[in-house]
């Protein structure tokens, strides 16, 4: 499983599961994995086809966080889009965060932010312009995430979510 593109996260804690957590690039077998992390975690569900397409389409764009004993622990995953800029009609590649999620025994571990930092960097294969994504309005910890990386919040989409929930919409110039 490890590569040297891998990122290794060590911890001080007596938790063997925990330590040290792998983040890697995504494979088709780590699929229904994922799709399980999703369903724990988030509200929103997508279809398996829709993640093999991310996965197929932007395969640096979606990590996935492992255990010590290899489960999946997290994820991330962005699509590119090709679209005009915020502040102009100039078309630019944008990275848009499809989904993110971490299983909640490992959260606050620092497993979000090294699946956020790795997969950002990633995607500069793609020429990114610009970084953007919704967040719920009442998810302060995702928020907190987004501003830890200089995301800034651009408006808020409202009734965005089937639940009818606002968004931010936030972005990030790199």
């Amino acid at each position: 499983m490890g590569t040297d593109k891998d990122t290794r996260i060590n911890y001080s804690d007596d938790f063997s599961d925990i330590k040290p957590i792998i983040v890697r690039r995504c494979t088709q077998e780590d699929l229904e994995a994922v799709i399980v992390v999703n369903e724990k975690e988030l509200p929103e569900d997508y279809p398996y086809f829709f993640y093999k397409s991310i996965l197929d389409n932007y395969p640096e764009a979606f990590l996935v966080a492992c255990n010590n004993n290899g489960k999946i622990v997290g994820y991330i995953m962005w699509r590119v889009e090709r679209t005009p800029a915020i502040h102009s009609l100039k078309l630019v590649n944008k990275g848009h965060l499809v989904s993110i999620a971490v299983l909640k025994k490992y959260r606050r571990l620092g497993v979000a932010s090294a699946i956020l930092a790795n997969s950002m960097k990633n995607l500069k294969k793609y020429k990114i312009d610009e970084f953007v994504l919704e967040v719920r309005v009442s998810n302060y910890t995702a928020i907190n995430l987004y501003k830890k990386f200089n995301f800034i919040t651009h408006s808020i989409k409202e009734k965005y979510y089937r639940d009818g929930e606002n968004a931010y919409f936030m972005t990030l110039k790199p």
